[in-house]
């Protein structure tokens, strides 16, 4: 996922995306594990995608602050 991607996004869509993510973290690293995680790859491409939500969320908090 782009940030240019979550830019476009409003902020309950993002925090829904932020939620969504978290789950799936949580499912991927039990399955990582039990030995039933199949794609490795997706871990550390979640743990991203995470952190890229939560910045473009905490920007947006601090512009709606700042009043821009």
């Amino acid at each position: 996922m782009k940030a240019r991607e979550l830019r476009d996004l409003n902020e309950a869509e993002l925090r829904q995306k932020e939620q969504d993510l978290t789950a799936e973290l949580f499912n991927l690293k039990f399955q990582h594990a039990t030995g039933q995680l199949e794609n490795t790859e997706r871990l550390p491409q979640v743990r991203r995608d995470l952190a890229r939500v939560k910045t473009i969320l905490r920007g947006k908090t601090i512009a709606q602050s700042k009043g821009v």
